[in-house]
């Protein structure tokens, strides 16, 4: 930071609505770590407070920060690199026949922060609080771009394995949008006994697909068909089943992946 003063996979079994041939492409781009205590989103004002004695630091998810406007008369001091942008309310140091007092920012500050093409207008409140992390994160314009650059060169049949190769690998792209996934356990007819429950949901942007993942316990010995789920409990437009195993004893779980048209169920 800116010195600103203070192993082998096992193999899936796929079954794919459609006759036509596959092959495998899987999605390296995961989903960043990043611990941040503030979202902003673009092209709309986020009122945030930030520290007015430490440096606070922005985040570019997905790209760089291009640009930082701000009043150049206030006492601020910005500097950026790469994804990064730190920011630093200036004290004011008064001495005083070797009394020193000092005098903290406390007139908010609006900043406008060039994002991966986007424009983030911030509206900052200093406060006499510890430095603040603000993540930039894309809107559904941006995810929307991001996500056909990663999948506009395949056909749909291959951007369906490919997401579904990200799930199961947990290796989800920042660009895919994470939907509160359904609570309570889900019945289907064809395994009544089964305790099928939805442990997470995307969908993907600009692509008209959408994933959701569940998770499959059954009580007695099972072989799983993918067509088993072929089930409007677990959507309406299903493009694709994709299981991480088939044979399950009792008391065993499977992964399940159900790649949809749309981005609902």
């Amino acid at each position: 930071m800116p010195n600103l003063g203070k192993g082998a996979r096992a193999p899936l079994s796929c079954a794919l609505l459609t006759r036509t041939p596959l092959c495998c492409l899987a999605l390296v781009m995961a989903m960043p770590v990043f611990g941040q205590s503030i979202t902003a989103l673009p092209d709309q004002t986020s009122t945030i407070r930030l520290s007015n004695r430490d440096v606070n630091h922005l985040v570019c998810v997905g790209g760089e920060i291009e640009d930082v406007k701000f009043s150049a008369e206030k006492a601020i001091s910005v500097e950026k690199g790469g994804s990064d942008a730190w920011i630093k309310f200036l004290v004011k140091e008064v001495d005083d026949a070797g009394a020193v007092t000092r005098s903290f920012v406390t007139t908010a500050s609006e900043f406008f922060v060039t994002c991966n093409g986007a424009i983030y207008p911030l509206y900052a409140e200093p406060s006499d609080i510890p430095a603040q992390t603000v993540t930039l994160v894309p809107g559904s314009a941006q995810r929307a771009r991001a996500n056909d650059e990663l999948l506009g060169p395949l056909v749909e049949e291959e951007r369906t394995v490919s997401i579904t190769q990200a799930m199961l690998q947990d290796r989800i792209p920042a660009s895919f949008s994470a939907v509160a996934p359904r609570a309570g356990l889900i019945r289907i007819a064809t395994l009544p006994d089964a305790r099928i429950s939805e442990i997470r949901r995307v969908a993907v942007e600009g692509s008209g697909l959408s994933a959701s993942e569940y998770r499959i316990e059954v009580p007695t010995a099972t072989q799983l068909d993918e067509r088993l789920f072929l089930d409007s409990a677990l959507g309406t437009r299903i493009f694709s089943v994709t299981a991480d195993r088939l044979d399950l004893k009792a008391g065993e779980t499977a992964r399940v992946i159900i790649v949809r048209r749309g981005e609902g169920l």
